[in-house]
């Protein structure tokens, strides 16, 4: 056809237009959202899905029991159970903030992965062999460490091989199926004791079989982009998380404050079992709360794609409140049961979307360092807000400790219905 049209002389400048147009469109990337986004979400996402699935089968195995353990075969008290809880989760914050700056200046996300992932798997045996609670704090705090390690180059990884017009999607697909295994963990727990005559030790010890699985998965089963090569050669200082930009700390500052309403999920446990939830039956109470999150964090991650996100968070904020709310003035198993539930539901509603808005709002240069940040800030509240929890339940009561979560809630949606739209890159705002 250009052979044509030179020689003919006919249209030259309109062929040229009309090829400059046709260039722009093959240059151009659909942006469109499908309909159905499940089957465009890559594989490496479905596998580090059920790497998650495996893991967190693993851990939650352990953290169904633990609260139990703590308290009945070790004689810890509410507040050091919280502590404990608290200390845990800030000790991964801290790491993952350091992780996410090595992912960022390394570049092999996979790799860090697998160093998490099997830190974590390396310390499931110390729990059944703990005689106090000094051993399970360490034991903790190290499993913990595996997470820090894992998570920001994980989230990273997933931002990284997933379509933007599907990311909501594939964040909450890898949540979802992590919850699934949320929801395994605890009821093999059940079953076995039940069949172990509540032998807590015993049924710790075969926790370690799922993690290992999860590693193989990982190693195995998730390809890092070869086009990825996105790196921040620059060591870490402190000053540098200046870096990770205004929206990212303003995302940052919501986060802190719905950090300090919900505290660890050990408490649902403890308050399952002071509403007549049976010894053998306590990681029921996980399980519920798991089985609503699984549920309902892929649809509201999808949903999230197609709808204003501060909107989603506030009514992610108003079902906490009313979980609460129930928690506070239940007297019985089952509204407390109905509690649990809101608040798996509040969870499938708001965790998937923190991790999509920190992937839109961060630069690409800095983004498992922007989800270190968050995590950084958001893990050292968890410990104020557990702590806090542990000593508002042991000396004013249970229903306190879930009406200051429902203060915070609130506080929260007054600091998202205040904050002005500066989220250049977020669709939150």
């Amino acid at each position: 056809m250009d052979k044509f049209v030179h020689e003919t002389g006919c249209g030259v400048e309109v062929w040229h237009h009309v090829r400059k147009i046709v260039g722009k469109l093959k240059s151009t990337r659909v942006t469109t959202r499908p309909a159905s986004p499940l089957k465009y979400i890559p594989r490496s996402v479905w596998a580090l899905g059920l790497v998650s699935l495996f893991m967190d089968m693993s851990s939650e195995w352990v953290h169904g029991l633990l609260p139990i353990f703590l308290t009945t075969t070790l004689g810890a008290s509410a507040v050091s159970l919280g502590l404990i809880e608290g200390l845990a989760e800030a000790t991964a914050s801290i790491v993952k903030l350091f992780s996410g700056n090595v992912s960022d200046r390394w570049g092999n996300r996979k790799g860090l992965a697998l160093m998490g992932y099997g830190l974590a798997a390396l310390t499931k045996p110390v729990f059944p062999m703990a005689h106090s609670v000094f051993e399970v704090t360490a034991a903790r705090c190290i499993d913990r460490v595996g997470k820090g390690i894992r998570g920001a180059p994980r989230d990273a990884l997933v931002a990284e091989v997933s379509p933007p017009e599907i990311l909501g999607a594939a964040v909450g697909l890898r949540q979802a199926l992590d919850t699934v295994g949320a929801v395994i963990g605890p009821l093999i727990a059940i079953g076995l004791m039940m069949a172990m005559n509540n032998d807590i030790r015993q049924v710790l010890w075969f926790a370690f079989v799922p993690s290992l699985v999860a590693l193989a998965i990982l190693f195995f089963g998730v390809q890092e982009p070869a086009e990825h090569k996105v790196k921040n050669k620059r060591k870490f200082y402190f000053k540098d998380l200046v870096q990770v930009g205004r929206p990212v700390w303003m995302l940052i500052g919501i986060g802190s404050m719905m950090t300090l309403a919900r505290f660890s999920e050990a408490f649902l446990v403890l308050q399952a079992q002071r509403t007549g939830l049976p010894l053998s039956w306590a990681p029921m109470a996980l399980v519920v709360m798991s089985v609503v999150y699984a549920i309902s964090a892929y649809p509201f991650g999808a949903l999230s794609d197609r709808m204003n996100r501060r909107t989603l968070l506030i009514l992610g904020l108003a079902v906490l409140v009313g979980a609460d709310a129930l928690l506070a003035t239940s007297n019985s198993l089952a509204a407390t049961m109905i509690g649990i539930s809101l608040w798996g539901l509040h969870l499938g509603m708001t965790q998937g979307l923190m991790t999509t808005l920190i992937a839109e709002a961060a630069d690409p240069a800095w983004k498992a360092n922007a989800y270190g940040a968050y995590g950084l800030v958001t893990g050292i509240l968890l410990l104020v807000a557990s702590t806090l929890a542990g000593w508002l339940w042991q000396n004013t009561g249970p229903a306190s400790t879930f009406w200051a979560g429902a203060v915070f809630s609130i506080m929260t949606t007054i600091l998202l219905l205040v904050a002005k739209p500066q989220m250049a890159r977020s669709k939150a705002f």
